[in-house]
């Protein structure tokens, strides 16, 4: 795989000045995949504009004064993704990274309180030693549990330094959605029914507005209304 991007190549999902120079940043393999998630020091300076440079951007990594989770970035390169919060404590500025109704991901910005969790789906549970669940998340992180109590597909509200559970929204009728991925990418919806599909297809999961799409594609963020600040609609 290439360590190179031009910018007319980037996922579409970058807010990008696509003409402005030839290269831009790759970040390196993480959790999030390309598509979703930007290099370090390109949310520094295209997406914040708290730098003019690619140098000043690894000044302010190389001196630990961005955090993701609550923990310093350690390389320029590293990828932050859907629902990573950014906190960069010498300036007080908070963020969480989501995407517009465009489709586009935005650093929205939030409280120092709302820094302190995140959301993070379930993609799967994995039985292990003395009959423990442990929960496989959408950034990467596992959380190990007596007893076998969520879904896949349910969003746990978590604190992102003890991996505490606060709250648990679960995937079902009357749970407020984004849709991530797909056409209607960065749309806000509400459940009106989820489906389990029989066999090899995705389940189905029904809006209120008659729309749908698949499991994979929804990512729950509050019961009847997000629980979480959510970005302007463009008009």
């Amino acid at each position: 795989m290439s360590d190179h991007l031009k910018r007319l190549a980037a996922p579409r999902s970058w807010p990008l000045k696509r003409k402005v120079s030839v290269w831009a940043t790759k970040q390196s393999p993480g959790a999030h995949s390309i598509e979703y998630s930007l290099p370090a020091a390109l949310v520094l300076r295209d997406m914040l504009g708290l730098c003019g440079t690619a140098r000043e951007a690894k000044r302010i990594i190389g001196d630990r004064e961005l955090l993701v989770d609550g923990k310093p970035v350690r390389s320029p390169k590293e990828p932050l993704g859907f629902m990573d919060t950014l906190s960069v404590p010498k300036m007080d500025l908070y963020y969480r990274i989501l995407i517009t109704d465009k489709g586009k991901l935005t650093a929205e910005a939030i409280s120092k309180d709302e820094a302190t969790w995140k959301l993070c789906r379930i993609e799967g549970k994995t039985k292990i030693k003395d009959g423990k669940i442990q929960l496989n998340l959408h950034d990467g992180r596992n959380i190990t549990l007596a007893e076998n109590q969520y879904k896949s597909g349910d969003v746990l509200k978590i604190d992102v330094i003890g991996q505490k559970v606060l709250e648990v929204y679960p995937l079902g009728e009357g749970a407020s959605a984004m849709v991530s991925k797909g056409k209607h990418a960065g749309k806000i919806e509400v459940v009106s029914e989820y489906i389990v599909v029989k066999g090899t297809a995705p389940n189905v999961v029904k809006f209120t507005d008659g729309t749908e799409t698949v499991k994979d594609n929804v990512f729950v963020i509050g019961k009847g209304t997000p629980a979480i600040k959510v970005p302007e609609v463009s008009l």
